[in-house]
């Protein structure tokens, strides 16, 4: 009898010498977006059939025996709709009934060249390995400027994939797929955690949280969750390394004359004396107020700006020009 022709390849939409590692990618992107949990009414019937198809493309191209076998079409790939294997096929079992009560979860033309669904039931049997260690997460913990330098508790939420507890991970449930994981083996969900920052921890360094990563496997512990800290932008303050840079505008008498302004730090604002005849661009070191480093801490780099104030009055104006009548004198001599 001929059957409806399955090309697992396009199913997964991968070329066919694609690696166990893009097939399996490519497995788990499909079946996350066909997931029947996320569709409803009719669009919920086909997203079953779609995953269903999803599945059974990676149930063959992810053992390499099924593959072998299946890769044994050669031509015939582009047969059209219909297939009939051929003669020379040596080590396929072919079935017209395949019985055992219920829907199968398999096409016709995967039970024709695996026979009735047998080569699934036997990937099906448990594991006999022992205990596993799940693996180790990394997320990315952001932090703004004043909890990176003080440290502190922080409460966040992180999206997880855990092990799906109706199929317990495996993706199948004797002859048919998980229909509440869809086949992937894994839940998602929600994690709620409070995170204890050290003080001075720098970017890009990790925080480690242990047996809060991924579910260990026949009894084994839970993997560690790595948190990568991320620095948010801050309005006020640049960071280089340990170093802190902020910008002050003076009004043009503070720079010739000199004064005393108001200036941020991360301990509060300071007092810091300006220099008689400062120039634009100019930077003042504030020692001590950058971030901490073993045995101390950073600077904190004040960088000068002019500007004229806003709204001059009359009496203003005119004093500016004969600040510039006087200049023409000095330049003149």
């Amino acid at each position: 009898m001929s059957v409806k022709f399955q090309d697992y390849y396009q199913v997964l939409g991968v070329g066919r010498d694609a690696t166990e590692k893009e097939i399996k990618t490519a497995y788990r992107k499909l079946a996350r977006k066909w997931h029947p949990d996320l569709h409803t009414g009719k669009e919920k019937e086909a997203a079953e059939e779609k995953i269903k198809q999803i599945n059974e493309a990676y149930e063959v191209l992810k053992d390499k025996a099924k593959r072998a076998k299946y890769d044994r079409l050669g031509a015939n790939w582009q047969a059209g709709q219909d297939f009939r294997p051929p003669p020379d096929m040596d080590g396929f079992t072919f079935h017209t009934n395949f019985g055992g009560g219920g829907e199968s979860a398999f096409s016709d033309f995967f039970e024709t060249l695996f026979g009735g669904g047998a080569g699934f039931r036997r990937a099906a049997r448990p594991s006999r390995r022992g205990p596993a260690r799940g693996r180790d997460i990394e997320a990315e913990l952001e932090l703004s400027l004043e909890e990176l330098y003080r440290g502190g508790e922080k409460n966040l939420q992180l999206s997880t994939r855990e092990l799906c507890a109706a199929c317990g991970g495996a993706g199948h449930d004797g002859k048919s797929f998980c229909s509440v994981c869809g086949g992937t083996g894994e839940k998602s969900g929600v994690k709620t955690l409070t995170v204890k920052i050290p003080p001075g921890v720098s970017e890009g360094s990790r925080i480690r949280l242990k047996n809060q990563g991924g579910a260990g496997l026949n009894g084994g512990g839970s993997g560690d969750l790595y948190l990568k800290v991320r620095l948010l932008p801050h309005p006020a303050f640049k960071v280089s390394g340990q170093d802190l840079e902020t910008e002050i505008t003076l009004r043009p008498e503070q720079a010739v004359l000199g004064d005393r302004v108001s200036v941020p730090t991360l301990d509060g604002p300071v007092n810091l004396k300006i220099p008689a005849g400062i120039r634009v661009g100019k930077r003042l070191r504030l020692k001590g107020k950058g971030l901490p480093v073993r045995g101390g801490r950073g600077d904190e780099y004040v960088r000068v700006k002019i500007d004229l104030p806003e709204n001059l009055s009359a009496e203003e104006e005119n004093l500016y020009r004969q600040i510039a009548e006087l200049r023409k004198g000095v330049q003149g001599q």
